[in-house]
């Protein structure tokens, strides 16, 4: 296993949409062990392979208490989303340091496959499913700065782009 490097907002590789896996093997297994050791030596709680730079439909997450119940889902898609929305506050590994409030459906239903192929359907309210719409949407190549006012998502550009800049200094 080894860390992969998280891009940073607002590389314009986040919006990069990523394309379907097309076939379970070595690689994609490797791929979602390497994500899961990143997104737990980051603190997340939810990794799309977009933001490592590859550019495949692959998600990892972990919402449990104790960071021991990994959710693996490959080719996600939402087939159902509730008319329920609520706003809660976002993080993203991708923009450190940066929480705001964002706009989701309370409850969604996601078809994926696991690691292993095997097909899954997954019931999601809460955090849980905040999280899948989040991943879900960095592989449509959008980060969640960008549901914020135009304002707001320019001073967080300036705000990375000046912490990039010091830390490229050092």
């Amino acid at each position: 296993m080894a860390l992969l490097p998280i891009l940073c907002y607002p590389d314009p590789r986040l919006h990069t949409v990523a394309k379907p896996v097309e076939a379970i093997d070595a690689r994609i297994r490797q791929l979602v062990a390497d994500m899961l050791e990143t997104m737990y030596d980051a603190n997340g709680i939810g990794l799309a392979a977009s933001q490592v730079d590859v550019h495949e439909r692959v998600v990892v997450i972990d919402v449990s208490e104790e960071r021991n119940r990994p959710l693996v889902l490959i080719n996600p898609e939402i087939v159902w989303a509730s008319e329920d929305k609520q706003i809660n506050d976002e993080g993203c590994l991708s923009v450190p340091g940066i929480y705001d409030g964002v706009e989701r459906s309370s409850a969604v239903r996601v078809k994926a496959l696991d690691e292993h192929g095997d097909p899954r359907t997954i019931e999601a309210e809460g955090l849980l499913a905040v999280c899948i719409q989040h991943e879900m949407d960095h592989l449509m190549g959008k980060v969640f700065v960008e549901y914020l006012s135009p304002l707001k998502r320019n001073r967080i550009k300036t705000k990375m782009l000046k912490a990039r800049r010091e830390t490229d200094r050092v």
